[in-house]
This record gives C-alpha cells, sequence and structure tokens, in this order.
C-alpha cells in the first residue's frame, strides 16, 4: 500500500464532476433541519436546561456559580455556547442560535464532500443524518456530540481531498482541533484511522502534519488541565474511567440498542427494549446497508470515499459499543454522519444502475417512499422524547422555583439529588459528597452551609435527612414533591 497506485481511491477517482442543478438541495435540507428544529424541539425544550448541559453552559454563566466539571468532559462546547451565555441568560436565545448554527454546520460538513461523492449524495446522506429523531434534538442542545460528528464528516473530507488540494490539510488540521477541543477522546479515535491511512498510502502522507497538529492543538487545554487539576495526565484518565464506571472491555451493544428511541441516558441500562420497539429495525439494517455499500464502492474502484467513512466510524463507536457499562442515543451520532455517506452512494447506484426508465422510476418511487417511512418514523420518536425530555427540564425549573420561594437566594448551595441542574437554575453553587459527581467532603459541606443558605434534596420516596442534616428544617416542594431540608434561615 506504499507504492503510486494504493488500494484506497488515489487522487483521480476522489474528483467528480459538478452537474448544474436548479436546486441546491444541501441548502435546502440544511433549512429543513433548521425549520424543523424551530418548529418541533425549540418552542418545547426552552423551559430550561438539563443536567449535562447546566454543566456545560455554567462554566462560562457570569451570573451563576461554575458547577462541578467533571474529569471525562472537555471545554469546547462551552467555549461554543459562551458569546451567547455571557450576555443573555435566556434559554430560548441559546436555544434558537444553537439551532441555526447547527443547521449551517450541517450544510458546510457535507459541502466538503460535494468534490467527492457529488451533490445527489451529499444531500442525500445530510438528509439520512439529519432526520435522525437524536439528531434533531441535539441541534438546540449544549451538547458536544452533534459537534463531533459534524466536524468528523468534514475531518474526512478534507482528509479524501488533500492529494489534490493543498489547502485542504489546513482544514483537516482546523477540523480536528475543533473536534478534540470539543470531546478531546472523540479526537483521538477519529484521528487514528486517517493517521493509519496517511501512512499507508503515499498520495495522503502530506496530511500527516495536519493529522498531528490538530488533534494537539485541540487537546492543549485539556492537557493543562490534567496537570492543574487532576495531577496529571495518568491521574485524570484513571478518574475519567471511574466516573464512567471503570472503563474497561464491555459488551455494551445491549445497552446501545436499548437506548436506539431513547432515554437520553441509559444508566444503569437493564430495562428491555425503550419506546416503539419496532423502530430499532431500522437502526438494525445500517450494518447490513454500510456493508452493501462497500460491496459496491470495492467493485466500482471507488473505495475511499466508502471505506475511510466506515472504518472512521467504527473507531468513534468503539469506545461506546465496548468500553463502557451504559450508553445514550448522542454517543454513536458520529458513526451516524459518517455512515450516512456511503448509504446515501448505495442508494443513489441502486436508483441510477436501472437502465429501463419505467422500472428506473418504481425504483426510485419504492426508495423516496422508504425514505419518506423512515423520516415521519423518526418524527414520532422525536415527539415522544423531546415531551420527556421537556418535563425533566421542566422539574429542575420548578424545583428551584420552590427553592427561592423558601428563601434560597445567591449565595447558597444545594447537593444532594439532581443538585447540579437544580442549582443552576436556582442560581446557587452545587456540591456532592458522593456519586460521579463528587466535589466535597462532609466537613467542608458544613463549613459552606453555615456561611450560605444550604438545601439538600432527597431522593423522591425518601423522607430521612442524611446526618449530617439531621438538625436542618424539613420542607416538601410543592410544584415537585420532593422532599429538601434546609438550614435555618435568617
Amino acid at each position: 500500500m506504499t507504492g503510486t497506485a494504493p488500494v484506497l481511491a488515489p487522487r483521480a477517482r476522489l474528483s467528480v464532476p459538478r452537474r448544474p442543478s436548479a436546486v441546491p438541495w444541501l441548502a435546502v435540507v440544511a433549512a429543513g433541519y433548521a425549520v424543523l428544529q424551530l418548529a418541533l424541539v425549540v418552542p418545547q425544550m426552552d423551559l430550561g436546561l438539563l443536567w449535562d448541559e447546566s454543566v456545560y453552559a455554567s462554566q462560562v454563566d457570569p451570573r451563576r456559580p461554575a458547577l462541578f466539571f467533571s474529569a471525562p468532559r472537555s471545554r469546547g462546547i462551552s467555549l461554543l455556547v459562551a458569546p451567547v451565555v455571557s450576555v443573555t441568560e435566556s434559554v430560548d436565545v441559546l436555544r434558537v442560535l444553537l439551532a441555526l448554527l447547527a443547521a449551517g454546520a450541517l450544510y458546510a460538513a457535507f459541502r466538503v464532500w460535494e468534490r467527492i461523492v457529488g451533490r445527489a449524495a451529499a444531500a442525500l446522506a445530510a438528509l439520512l443524518f439529519a432526520g435522525l429523531w437524536i439528531t434533531q434534538i441535539s441541534g438546540s442542545q449544549v451538547m458536544p456530540n452533534l459537534w463531533v460528528a459534524l466536524g468528523s464528516v468534514a475531518a474526512v473530507g478534507w482528509f479524501l481531498r488533500v492529494p489534490g488540494e493543498p489547502r485542504a490539510r489546513w482544514w483537516l488540521a482546523a477540523v480536528l482541533a475543533a473536534v478534540t477541543l470539543v470531546r478531546t477522546p472523540d479526537g483521538g479515535w477519529l484521528a487514528l484511522p486517517l493517521l493509519v491511512a496517511a501512512v499507508a498510502v503515499r498520495a495522503w502522507r502530506p496530511a500527516l502534519p495536519a493529522l498531528v497538529a490538530g488533534p494537539a492543538l485541540g487537546a492543549l487545554q485539556w492537557v493543562i488541565e490534567a496537570y492543574v487539576r487532576f495531577g496529571g495526565i495518568g491521574e485524570r484518565l484513571r478518574i475519567s474511567s471511574a466516573t464512567e464506571g471503570d472503563m474497561g472491555l464491555h459488551w455494551n451493544i445491549g445497552a446501545v440498542l436499548r437506548s436506539l428511541n431513547g432515554p437520553l441516558l441509559c444508566r444503569p441500562c437493564a430495562s428491555a427494549l425503550g419506546p416503539h420497539p419496532l423502530l430499532t429495525l431500522w437502526w438494525l439494517a445500517l450494518p447490513p446497508l454500510a456493508a452493501a455499500a462497500l460491496a459496491v464502492a470495492w467493485r466500482d474502484r471507488r473505495r475511499a470515499p466508502a471505506v475511510l467513512p466506515v472504518v472512521c466510524a467504527a473507531a468513534l463507536s468503539f469506545s461506546y459499543l465496548f468500553l463502557i457499562g451504559y450508553s445514550a442515543p448522542r454517543f454513536l451520532l458520529p458513526a451516524y454522519a459518517l455512515l450516512a455517506l456511503p448509504v446515501a452512494g448505495l442508494a443513489l447506484r441502486v436508483a441510477r444502475g436501472v437502465r429501463e426508465p419505467v422500472v428506473r422510476r418504481r425504483v426510485a418511487a419504492a426508495l423516496g417512499g422508504v425514505l419518506a417511512l423512515h423520516l415521519a418514523s423518526q418524527l414520532v420518536v422525536l415527539a415522544h422524547t423531546t415531551e420527556s425530555t421537556a418535563a425533566s427540564a421542566a422539574r429542575y425549573q420548578r424545583a428551584a422555583a420552590d427553592l427561592r420561594e423558601l428563601g434560597l437566594r445567591p449565595p447558597c448551595l444545594v447537593t444532594g439529588y439532581r443538585a447540579l441542574p437544580v442549582s443552576y437554575a436556582a442560581g446557587c453553587a452545587s456540591a456532592q459528597l458522593r456519586g460521579n459527581n463528587r466535589s466535597t467532603t462532609e466537613p467542608e459541606l458544613l463549613r459552606r452551609a453555615a456561611r450560605v443558605p444550604t438545601a439538600v434534596l432527597l431522593e423522591p420516596g425518601r423522607s430521612t435527612a442524611p446526618r449530617y442534616a439531621r438538625g436542618w428544617t424539613p420542607y416538601t416542594l410543592t410544584r415537585t414533591g420532593w422532599t429538601v431540608y434546609v438550614t435555618p434561615l435568617g
């Protein structure tokens, strides 16, 4: 594979002539993605931020204390929303701007592929990805996975264009830096197969500096923080592993299957298939479709545009399939985005491969019908998941309102059940004595409670205060029914 005729497609096979088109289909898809979010998702998600969103937003919110930032997290998404969060606390404004930005990023990422697979295939791939319920609900969220997905699409596209375009190396480095900044481990998993390909294939070796410099630049902040907060890279990785439930070999495919149609987080993930189990068939069809796309691409000697997305999708999925013991639908967004490219190419190859006009129209109609049915099924899941997700955000807001009525005003402190999102909504600091977000000790918590109003939220069904709070005053939060113990006020 080190000669002048690599097994993967060389330079000449990456150039697809642009056919004039009266309709800019990729722009239409991106606009539709924005409209769908603004019409179906944002109006229901404007009540407040969810748990992880609160953590990321709090890091750059000048009006609220920063919540505990655990070792596995990366700060890129906080930097992305900083210009908005720093000037307004409106969740409506934040979600609308994120939805529009996500639509623009979708267009930019898949447009990189127009010169590789053609305009129609790039637009169809964007539609397949944007039509997924998890893509639709993620666009307006303060979460990193969608941005990793779109960055991965752009990075692989720029990598394929390196042999014929000198500027592609600079774009590749920039995109890899951004992906790594947003989610450092995913940046490494994305760069790894590209590094192997660049070493093995002479035409791609000019990409090597970008493949090293981009992730290194993106990981710089993560590395500095590892030494400042955690005692070094090794210690941060050890703490990250413990936070994730001791990363090691896990057969996590069952958890992934149970979470495909929600909930947004499956931890622990021991239940049966989630809502709409029949719709899981769409997801189960993805591996054989990807395999068929590889077979067709190999036969047509257009291997790289199909092989590299599949290999990178597998690399980005590996840790979520085999190294952790829980799942969330958003984890596989990068894989879905990359696999949409060869699947779209396969669909167009099937539609265009029929010579008889009448049969071709029937095949195209059948494929269109399958696509429409798939998109409709995703809207069903989207409606259910958006409703349940909005209900969670509303509970955090109601609990925060109850705490304010009890007299908790900044500066204040919240600990216990759902403390992080509730404290952010209430404008308080948070602290936890145990669990993945453990950030203080009992003596330190009591010292802080002596200085500022402090509340401990109890899990539903529990009414007995923890030992350190037995002298505090119990209340029942009227809007949620939760029990809270509050330090004597006034």
